[in-house]
């Protein structure tokens, strides 16, 4: 119920404001509040990782918009990545999950890191060996699912109902796409801009991406590395090299370094690159200002649940 609730609130405010490419943000969304709180316990937990030091947190940092401010995430062992980590803010909004899209939600994105050699190393039955041993989780557990035995279908729901539950509404364009504010001149211009270079093509909709794949080096070919993760690894087909879940640009502000590969370490390289491969031209310091003046108006507030206990 509460899924064909969202379709069609989705559905309502896109046709709302079926004049603008952008959708904004609801200032709500509904989820089960004890359900949440016991996935953010689990989401910042390191008992969730083989060697009890990485958590879900640990590569989804608040602090840097939900991303991960390195390169590559480090797991357990010390066990490094080959992509950039992308944000868990807004992540209900993707239409999948990771850049090559291989989870179709939200739960089964919460499944692969918890078993990933590389992430947090673990196994169906040393997480339900470790809850069922913590008197805390007992307790927890039994609040929200009335059940004596913790499973893991259990921890994935709860981790993927807090996950929902970020969501971070009423950004400075939000608020101008509601009609509750102006932006400033950079701003408009570099929303013009954006528009106007066809940015918008990609980038659009109520996470200003996430909701199609899209190559990069669409015009000028970009280096592709076998450990890329990109469509390819789910379909095998060669028109899938190089492609990718097109990433949100909300909050983006924070996000930094950009791209699978992190080789954008700032809004200005990512722009050039962007440009460059894209669209095939080169913009000026001006054009790129404008942008991230732009860019700027579209991070939103920090999610209540953050805050709840």
């Amino acid at each position: 119920m509460i899924r064909l609730l969202s379709f069609f609130f989705i559905f309502f405010i896109t046709i709302l404001y079926a004049v603008e490419p952008i959708v904004p943000i609801p200032e709500s969304i509904e989820y089960k509040k004890d359900k949440a709180l016991l996935g953010k316990l689990l989401f910042f937990d390191p008992l969730l990782s083989a060697d009890k030091k990485i958590s879900c947190a640990s590569c989804h940092d608040f602090d840097y918009g939900g991303a991960d401010p390195r390169d590559f995430s480090i797991g357990v062992y010390g066990r490094k990545g080959v992509v950039n980590s992308p944000t868990v803010l807004n992540s209900v909004f993707n239409f999948r999950q990771f850049w090559n899209g291989r989870a179709k939600d939200l739960k089964e994105q919460v499944i692969e890191p918890l078993f990933s050699p590389v992430e947090m190393g673990m196994t169906k039955e040393l997480v339900e060996e470790r809850l069922n041993s913590s008197k805390l989780y007992k307790k927890e557990f039994k609040k929200v699912y009335k059940t004596e035995v913790i499973t893991l279908d259990m921890v994935i729901d709860a981790i993927a109902e807090f996950e929902k539950a970020l969501i971070t509404p009423n950004s400075k364009f939000d608020r101008f796409l509601k009609g509750e504010i102006k932006l400033s001149t950079e701003e408009e211009k570099g929303y013009l801009l954006f528009k106007q270079l066809g940015c918008i093509t990609c980038h659009n909709g109520i996470n200003l991406g996430g909701n199609s794949f899209q190559k990069i080096g669409a015009i000028i070919p970009y280096p592709r590395k076998k450990s890329a993760q990109d469509r390819y690894e789910v379909t095998k087909r060669e028109f899938d090299k190089n492609r990718f879940k097109v990433p949100t640009l909300r909050n983006i502000i924070l996000t930094a370094p950009y791209f699978h590969d992190a080789s954008a370490k700032t809004l200005y390289d990512a722009i050039d690159k962007m440009a460059y491969h894209e669209l095939g031209v080169k913009l000026t310091w001006e054009e790129k200002n404008f942008l991230i003046a732009f860019l700027a108006t579209l991070t939103g507030e920090k999610p209540k649940i953050l805050d709840e206990k």
